[in-house]
């Protein structure tokens, strides 16, 4: 741990320990004012869209306002720093996802805050898998094709993503790794901007979230094979999911509701029965359905265990692919 991180958690252990009675007092009847939730992300994206879908709720069943605010910058780390610094009140919440707290900390040669010390993690939001698409003149038509064509053209091939470090090139990399293929990592900024050169055939594929390489794939404009998570996604069930043919497979984006760290417990489960209440609305988990997500409502222990796990899991796919960011 270095001093700037060490002397950093000194000051919140404090502020902490002051605030401690004015947030015993209040924590009854949160959310008695409105309350801030940071989306590290910008507007207009999948995370905006689900994370303003999701404060709506807790603003229609709380009768407070959930305010959603955009703070972007160096992949989620910009925002996250915001929630980190924060007042332990329960006024300032927001997403924190495996970019941010599962990939990052390996990604990242220094980090402005620890991903599991410096948040509290009220509950799990939503889960969004990956979609693997090709480019139409590839000559495969499933996984196992794919597995086998690649095998045959070692190197030949290579794939796109939105950026290194993304849950697209990880994706890719665990693809590599489980399969045993080799294929050459293409970044861009941001998915979108890949689509000229997959269609092009420039790059031959890319393991994209759902919303926008379904779009192209309904469109014929590329070929979906396989689905990232470790089971179909009902959003797209007739697409096999790549860990039918990889056993053990699994690749989605999460979110977690986060606030600093600090927050009581008895405040941190107000905030997490809330959340809970807003995902296991059929009206939100229809509406998360049509983006392409699944509602993922968990307990606090739940959510800081699976990000515990996720890093675990995703540091050494990280190394093995030499991504890294001084």
């Amino acid at each position: 741990m270095d001093r700037f991180a060490a002397g950093r958690r000194a000051v919140l252990a404090s502020a902490a320990a002051l605030a401690a009675p004015r947030l015993a007092a209040a924590q009854g009847d949160w959310p008695a004012r409105t309350v801030r939730y940071i989306n590290p992300y910008t507007a207009g994206g999948p995370t905006d869209t689900l994370s303003r879908l999701l404060c709506q709720k807790m603003s229609d069943l709380s009768g407070q306002q959930f305010v959603v605010e955009n703070r972007t910058g160096s992949g989620g780390i910009v925002g996250n720093q915001a929630i980190a610094a924060a007042a332990p009140d329960g006024y300032t919440l927001g997403l924190g996802g495996i970019a941010t707290h599962a990939i990052a900390p390996t990604l990242y040669a220094r980090m402005p805050f620890d991903a599991a010390r410096d948040f509290s993690f009220a509950s799990g939001m939503w889960r969004l898998p990956n979609l693997l698409v090709v480019n139409n003149e590839l000559p495969a038509r499933s996984v196992p094709e794919l597995v086998t064509h690649l095998k045959a053209n070692p190197g030949r091939y290579s794939y796109a993503s939105a950026g290194s470090g993304t849950t697209l090139h990880i994706s890719g990399e665990l693809f590599k790794t489980m399969a045993g293929v080799e294929m050459t990592h293409v970044p861009y900024r941001g998915s979108a901007a890949a689509y000229p050169d997959i269609l092009a055939g420039r790059v031959h594929m890319i393991f994209d979230n759902i919303p926008g390489a379904l779009a192209q794939a309904r469109e014929g404009r590329v070929r979906a094979l396989g689905v990232t998570s470790a089971e179909r996604s009902p959003v797209v069930p007739d697409t096999p999911a790549i860990a039918e043919t990889l056993p053990g497979f699994d690749m989605s984006s999460w979110t977690c509701l986060c606030g600093p760290a600090g927050i009581p417990p008895a405040l941190l489960l107000r905030i997490s029965a809330l959340a809970r209440r807003a995902l296991e609305d059929d009206g939100l988990k229809r509406a998360y359905l049509e983006q392409g997500a699944t509602a993922w409502p968990t307990t606090p222990e739940q959510a800081m265990a699976f990000r515990a796990a996720e890093e675990a899991r995703l540091a050494p796919i990280i190394r093995a692919s030499g991504a890294r960011v001084d």
